[in-house]
Protein backbone atom coordinates (compact mmCIF):
# COMPACT_ATOMS: atom_id res chain seq x y z
CA UNK A 1 0.00 0.00 0.00
CA UNK A 2 2.87 2.41 0.72
CA UNK A 3 4.07 2.20 -2.87
CA UNK A 4 0.59 3.20 -4.03
CA UNK A 5 0.66 6.23 -1.71
CA UNK A 6 4.08 7.22 -2.99
CA UNK A 7 3.15 6.97 -6.68
CA UNK A 8 -0.35 8.45 -6.41
CA UNK A 9 0.32 11.33 -3.98
CA UNK A 10 0.04 14.00 -6.68
CA UNK A 11 -3.48 12.77 -7.55
CA UNK A 12 -4.92 13.80 -4.17
CA UNK A 13 -6.72 16.98 -3.23
CA UNK A 14 -9.36 17.66 -0.63
CA UNK A 15 -11.90 20.26 -1.73
CA UNK A 16 -12.97 22.74 0.92
CA UNK A 17 -15.78 21.38 3.06
CA UNK A 18 -14.97 17.71 2.47
CA UNK A 19 -14.83 15.72 5.68
CA UNK A 20 -12.28 13.05 6.51
CA UNK A 21 -14.93 10.32 6.90
CA UNK A 22 -15.79 10.70 3.22
CA UNK A 23 -12.10 10.70 2.40
CA UNK A 24 -11.58 7.51 4.39
CA UNK A 25 -14.44 5.91 2.43
CA UNK A 26 -12.67 6.88 -0.79
CA UNK A 27 -9.42 5.35 0.42
CA UNK A 28 -11.26 2.15 1.40
CA UNK A 29 -12.94 2.11 -2.02
CA UNK A 30 -9.49 2.44 -3.62
CA UNK A 31 -8.24 -0.52 -1.63
CA UNK A 32 -11.27 -2.73 -2.44
CA UNK A 33 -11.76 -1.64 -6.07
CA UNK A 34 -8.69 0.13 -7.48
CA UNK A 35 -10.47 1.45 -10.59
CA UNK A 36 -13.36 3.00 -8.65
CA UNK A 37 -11.24 4.51 -5.88
CA UNK A 38 -8.64 5.84 -8.27
CA UNK A 39 -11.32 7.58 -10.36
CA UNK A 40 -12.86 9.20 -7.25
CA UNK A 41 -9.48 10.52 -6.23
CA UNK A 42 -8.68 11.86 -9.71
CA UNK A 43 -12.04 13.68 -9.77
CA UNK A 44 -10.92 15.99 -6.95
CA UNK A 45 -9.84 19.38 -8.29
CA UNK A 46 -6.49 21.00 -7.64
CA UNK A 47 -2.88 20.30 -8.39
CA UNK A 48 0.55 20.10 -6.86
CA UNK A 49 1.10 21.11 -3.25
CA UNK A 50 -2.62 21.40 -2.44
CA UNK A 51 -3.05 17.69 -3.13
CA UNK A 52 0.08 16.80 -1.18
CA UNK A 53 -1.09 18.88 1.83
CA UNK A 54 -4.41 17.07 1.78
CA UNK A 55 -2.70 13.68 1.69
CA UNK A 56 -0.48 14.54 4.65
CA UNK A 57 -3.47 15.83 6.63
CA UNK A 58 -5.42 12.66 5.91
CA UNK A 59 -2.52 10.44 6.99
CA UNK A 60 -2.06 12.43 10.21
CA UNK A 61 -5.80 12.28 10.90
CA UNK A 62 -5.84 8.50 10.43
CA UNK A 63 -2.77 8.04 12.66
CA UNK A 64 -4.26 10.07 15.51
CA UNK A 65 -7.61 8.29 15.34
CA UNK A 66 -6.43 4.67 15.23
CA UNK A 67 -7.35 3.21 18.62
CA UNK A 68 -5.08 0.17 18.28
CA UNK A 69 -1.89 2.18 17.73
CA UNK A 70 0.45 1.79 20.73
CA UNK A 71 1.45 4.95 22.55
CA UNK A 72 3.35 5.93 25.65
CA UNK A 73 3.83 8.95 27.85
CA UNK A 74 7.05 9.42 29.76
CA UNK A 75 9.14 11.93 31.59
CA UNK A 76 12.90 12.11 31.59
CA UNK A 77 15.93 13.74 33.07
CA UNK A 78 18.72 14.17 30.52
CA UNK A 79 22.25 14.79 31.76
CA UNK A 80 25.76 14.68 30.33
CA UNK A 81 27.41 11.98 32.43
CA UNK A 82 26.63 8.54 33.78
CA UNK A 83 27.77 9.63 37.25
CA UNK A 84 25.27 12.51 37.45
CA UNK A 85 22.50 10.23 36.21
CA UNK A 86 23.39 7.60 38.85
CA UNK A 87 23.41 10.25 41.59
CA UNK A 88 20.01 11.58 40.52
CA UNK A 89 18.53 8.07 40.34
CA UNK A 90 19.74 7.37 43.88
CA UNK A 91 18.13 10.59 45.04
CA UNK A 92 14.84 9.65 43.35
CA UNK A 93 14.99 6.16 44.89
CA UNK A 94 15.49 7.86 48.27
CA UNK A 95 12.32 9.92 47.78
CA UNK A 96 13.39 13.05 45.89
CA UNK A 97 10.82 14.54 43.53
CA UNK A 98 11.46 13.51 39.89
CA UNK A 99 9.85 16.67 38.46
CA UNK A 100 11.88 18.99 40.70
CA UNK A 101 15.14 17.26 39.75
CA UNK A 102 14.21 17.39 36.07
CA UNK A 103 13.63 21.13 36.35
CA UNK A 104 16.96 21.66 38.07
CA UNK A 105 19.28 19.25 36.22
CA UNK A 106 17.84 18.18 32.85
CA UNK A 107 19.44 19.64 29.75
CA UNK A 108 16.28 18.88 27.78
CA UNK A 109 13.66 21.63 27.37
CA UNK A 110 11.14 19.16 28.84
CA UNK A 111 12.84 19.76 32.21
CA UNK A 112 10.79 22.94 32.55
CA UNK A 113 7.68 20.72 32.53
CA UNK A 114 9.01 18.28 35.10
CA UNK A 115 10.56 16.20 32.33
CA UNK A 116 7.18 15.42 30.71
CA UNK A 117 7.62 14.47 27.06
CA UNK A 118 3.93 14.06 26.25
CA UNK A 119 2.49 11.20 24.23
CA UNK A 120 4.48 9.46 21.50
CA UNK A 121 4.33 6.33 19.39
CA UNK A 122 6.88 3.64 18.62
CA UNK A 123 9.79 4.93 16.55
CA UNK A 124 9.34 8.58 17.48
CA UNK A 125 12.21 8.53 19.98
CA UNK A 126 15.77 7.32 19.51
CA UNK A 127 16.08 3.52 19.57
CA UNK A 128 17.50 3.15 23.09
CA UNK A 129 14.82 5.43 24.57
CA UNK A 130 12.06 3.76 22.55
CA UNK A 131 13.02 0.30 23.80
CA UNK A 132 12.66 1.41 27.42
CA UNK A 133 9.47 3.40 26.82
CA UNK A 134 7.66 0.41 25.32
CA UNK A 135 8.96 -2.31 27.64
CA UNK A 136 9.71 -0.93 31.12
CA UNK A 137 7.12 -1.16 33.89
CA UNK A 138 4.94 1.94 34.19
CA UNK A 139 5.86 4.13 37.16
CA UNK A 140 9.41 2.84 37.69
CA UNK A 141 12.44 5.03 36.98
CA UNK A 142 14.79 3.37 34.48
CA UNK A 143 18.34 4.20 33.62
CA UNK A 144 20.74 5.62 33.10
CA UNK A 145 20.02 4.96 29.42
CA UNK A 146 22.79 6.15 27.10
CA UNK A 147 21.82 7.73 23.77
CA UNK A 148 23.50 10.11 21.36
CA UNK A 149 22.06 12.97 23.47
CA UNK A 150 23.48 11.90 26.82
CA UNK A 151 22.22 9.85 29.75
CA UNK A 152 18.51 9.60 30.46
CA UNK A 153 16.54 8.68 33.51
CA UNK A 154 13.17 7.60 32.15
CA UNK A 155 9.86 7.09 33.89
CA UNK A 156 7.03 5.74 31.75
CA UNK A 157 3.88 7.31 33.17
CA UNK A 158 1.36 5.74 30.78
CA UNK A 159 1.32 3.19 27.96
CA UNK A 160 -1.25 1.52 25.74
CA UNK A 161 -0.71 -1.89 24.18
Amino acid sequence: MLSWWATEASNFHLPLGTDTDTDTDTIQARESDPAKGSQQIRDWPGTGMARIRWLLNLILHQQTTQPDMPSARARQILVGTHEIADDLKTRIDDGADFAALAGEYSSCPSGKKGGDLGDFGPGQMVKEFDEVAFSAPVGEVQGPVKTEFGFHLIEVTYRTA
